[in-house]
């Protein structure tokens, strides 16, 4: 994996483009044999490779991580060395609401960050936030990149300095907590659950019967550990990454929500590429999705194991009691003309 040097937006306009404008008028280098044997013209990193930053909360071993370093090569080899990628994980350029504020500003490129903190931004991303909303993680990925049913909710945030390229499967969430497996609503009376930060996911998790606690997940460990939380709420495989398992060890399947997790940039990098570029990078991020999916159940299977290898047990619920309970939430939310049609449009997807 090449890891070239960084380049600013300002130089993006200026020198990455002159290269690209030079691909585009097939100058761009062909790889041939030297009587050695040897290839040559391959792409070579230079000042005027723009690695784009993408910030990024989870660990290496994500499916998301992953993906998205792949891309980074596959995008180097077809933009002729123009342009790479370089994923920043574990929260190490702030948690996910600061890096949206890091990809406005355009200090970095991009970002990957959980649907709900969207809401913040146009109210109107709830519907995809609510629970119940998809069937499955394919119905999910479908209709989430659909541009019928998305292009005018997500090119709302551009103004705001944010670009969505892709929404990405980010796990079917369920809680979590130190004291005891949850089976009704009833159980998590008391408890202080970490959600992400939106007044949608507050409400819903006081709806479950707990206390819904905003905190950036790089917080979580100790909160649960030292007692100002009592649990979380995510899939499987975060809970495992995370080590959650080890100061929450009660897992239970209230599977109350799978709302997309999106990859956004700064409009400004995306209107300096090249239309062939951005055909590009559009058609990897489709093939990225397919690879993201996959590596979804193959790690999720993998995370329940390790989890309960450290001490995690996992149990159902009264999921009838939980749909119950949660389900004012959505009629509640779905109070503009936008919200209404998407969700129609989501749900007749499903069926």
């Amino acid at each position: 994996m090449r890891r070239n040097k960084a380049v600013s937006i300002t130089a993006l306009i200026g020198a990455s483009v002159l290269a690209l404008t030079a691909c585009s008028a097939g100058t761009s280098p062909v790889t041939e044999q030297t009587a050695a044997g040897e290839e040559t013209g391959a792409p070579q990193a230079s000042a005027d490779t723009l690695v784009m930053k993408v910030a990024f909360n989870q660990p290496e071993t994500h499916p998301q991580y992953i993906v998205m370093d792949e891309l980074g090569d596959k995008l180097f080899e077809a933009t002729d060395g123009a342009y790479d990628i370089e994923v920043f994980p574990n929260e190490t350029l702030g948690a996910q609401r600061e890096t949206i504020e890091l990809v406005q500003a355009g200090t970095i490129e991009m970002a990957y960050v959980g649907g709900p903190l969207l809401e913040n931004f146009n109210p109107d991303f709830v519907v995809f936030n609510l629970p119940f909303v998809f069937d499955s993680p394919e119905h999910q990925s479908a209709v989430t990149n659909d541009p019928a049913i998305v292009s005018d909710l997500y090119s709302s945030l551009e103004d705001q300095g944010i670009k969505i390229l892709s929404a990405f499967h980010g796990g079917v969430r369920s809680v979590y907590n130190s004291e005891k497996p949850i089976v009704t609503p009833a159980d998590l009376a008391g408890m202080k659950i970490r959600v992400i930060e939106s007044d949608t996911n507050i409400e819903m998790m006081s709806l479950m019967g707990g206390t819904g606690t905003p905190m950036g997940q790089g917080e979580v460990y100790t909160a649960i550990q030292s007692g100002i939380l009592e649990g979380g709420e995510n899939n499987e495989l975060i809970y495992s990454n995370l080590k959650h398992a080890e100061v929450a060890p009660f897992y239970s399947y209230t599977r109350h929500l799978m709302f997309p997790d999106y990859l956004m940039i700064n409009p400004d990098v995306w209107d300096a590429m090249s239309t062939e570029t951005q055909d590009i990078f559009t058609e990897l991020l489709a093939e990225a999705r397919v690879r993201e999916a996959e590596l979804w159940k193959e790690q999720v299977t993998e995370g329940i194991a390790a989890a309960e290898a450290a001490g995690a047990t996992f149990n159902e619920v009264d999921a009838e009691a939980f749909a119950a309970a949660i389900s004012p939430l959505t009629e509640a939310k779905l109070t503009t003309d936008v919200t209404r049609a998407i969700y129609d449009q989501v749900r007749a997807a499903a069926e």
